[in-house]
């Protein structure tokens, strides 16, 4: 990972745009619809980023270095190599929102992602946001005990919940899950072969198990890599150390298939 995906509240924040024709509109439309103001204004008090859409190769390599020497975070329209942050392809479900990049490597790649799962997920992952803050009382008040409780949410959110998040939902499917609680997930254990040792093998339902998963028993020939597509703060052991655990909620056993 060359770079760090952060989200940034720009509500009311003055952006640096340099530059016209139709990247700069896109670049501008983009900040104003997070609540920025943009401004042409070099000599604007409170600048919080800059972004430089020129078409000159020269100019626009003089406005970078020129603004990076005020200290400023610049985005340099496709020139990746004088970026210090890039803009990503994003999926709009406010308050829920997602965002692919490439790096700089290629927005084209980054768009044609976001358009493909566009498509997957239902519009009302936004609203849906929202019920659950709105019921978050209620849901501490089911489950008091915040282990309890996140196995609870991570069991109605999982495919074929009663929260599925790939199913368009509305407040009233919250309200019948807290009606009727599936209270806490017993505990499970899994064992799961691994034939790769390449992550992106993995099969939907073995990463869905990963960022499950409370407690994981890996042998030594188990990658770091595919460890790295666990839940951060799942329990890890070696698989040796199986006979001497107490396992608690859903458990994974990995191993290599030799």
């Amino acid at each position: 990972m060359n770079q760090l995906p952060i989200f940034v509240n720009l509500e009311g924040r003055t952006i640096l745009l340099l530059g016209r024709g139709e990247m700069a509109e896109a670049k501008k439309r983009l900040y104003e619809r997070a609540g920025a103001l943009v401004t042409d204004d070099e000599a604007a008090d409170g600048l919080t980023l800059a972004v430089v859409a020129l078409e000159d190769d020269e100019a626009a390599i003089a406005a970078v270095a020129r603004l990076k020497a005020r200290g400023l975070l610049v985005n340099a329209v496709d020139r990746s190599a004088l970026c210090d942050y890039t803009t990503p392809a994003i999926i709009d479900r406010d308050p829920v929102l997602i965002a692919m990049g490439t790096g700089g490597a290629s927005a084209g790649l980054a768009k044609a992602l976001r358009q493909r799962l566009e498509q997957l997920l239902p519009s009302s992952l936004g609203s849906m946001a929202e019920a659950l803050l709105a019921a978050r009382t209620r849901i501490q008040q089911v489950w008091p005990d915040g282990a309890a409780r996140r196995k609870a949410i991570d069991a109605a959110l999982a495919p074929d919940g009663p929260l599925d998040i790939m199913v368009e939902h509305s407040a009233a499917d919250i309200d019948a899950w807290l009606d009727h609680p599936y209270g806490q997930a017993r505990s499970q254990v899994i064992d799961l072969e691994l034939t790769s040792d390449d992550p992106d093998d993995l099969t939907l339902r073995q990463a869905r198990w990963l960022g499950q998963a409370d407690q994981i028993f890996a042998g030594d020939d188990v990658p770091g890599t595919v460890l790295d597509r666990a839940r951060a703060d799942a329990e890890r052991f070696a698989l040796s150390l199986w006979d001497e655990r107490p396992t608690e909620g859903l458990v994974l056993r990995i191993r290599m298939k030799i």
